[in-house]
């Protein structure tokens, strides 16, 4: 992604990308970065799972996984709420696919093998900002649960 942008700066290149067309990676990668500073504590299991999930769900290399990543963690650290974030994920996903955010979000909650209060606590905030019903919100967290212990096996 740097590299794209270096060459359209230097001359090198076109621009790739229209502004904005990252807008909704970078809106998934920041919320799996707030279920993984929910708890307080940086684990390398969740931050391992996120890595692992956005290069599978965008088809991303390990130095683009890693870029996306730097971006939502500036991201976060300078956002004073998360609507921004779910509110691009509802412009951009039908409702049907939305669960699979959350499916996404309780998988980094759970990788380090217990479940904090406060990640809880914000999975349902999410839930609701993403207009994900409670029925699909709790299917979503069995379904993540299920694929994390068979990844362990």
């Amino acid at each position: 992604m740097i590299d794209r942008v270096l060459d359209f700066l230097t001359g090198k290149a076109a621009p790739a990308t229209a502004k904005g067309e990252h807008d909704f990676e970078l809106a998934v990668a920041a919320l799996l970065i707030e279920a993984e500073r929910m708890d307080d504590r940086f684990d390398a299991a969740e931050r391992g799972i996120i890595e692992h999930v956005l290069a599978a769900k965008f088809s991303m290399d390990h130095d683009e996984v890693r870029e996306l990543i730097a971006a939502a963690e500036k991201a976060v650290k300078n956002a004073t709420q998360l609507f921004p974030f779910t509110q691009k994920i509802v412009k951009t996903m039908p409702p049907e696919d939305r669960h699979h955010i959350l499916e996404l979000m309780w998988k980094v909650a759970y990788a380090d093998g217990t479940l904090d209060p406060h990640e809880d606590m914000l999975l349902r905030r999410i839930a609701g900002l993403l207009q994900i019903p409670d029925r699909d919100r709790a299917l979503a967290r069995q379904s993540a649960i299920e694929k994390l212990k068979k990844l362990k096996s």
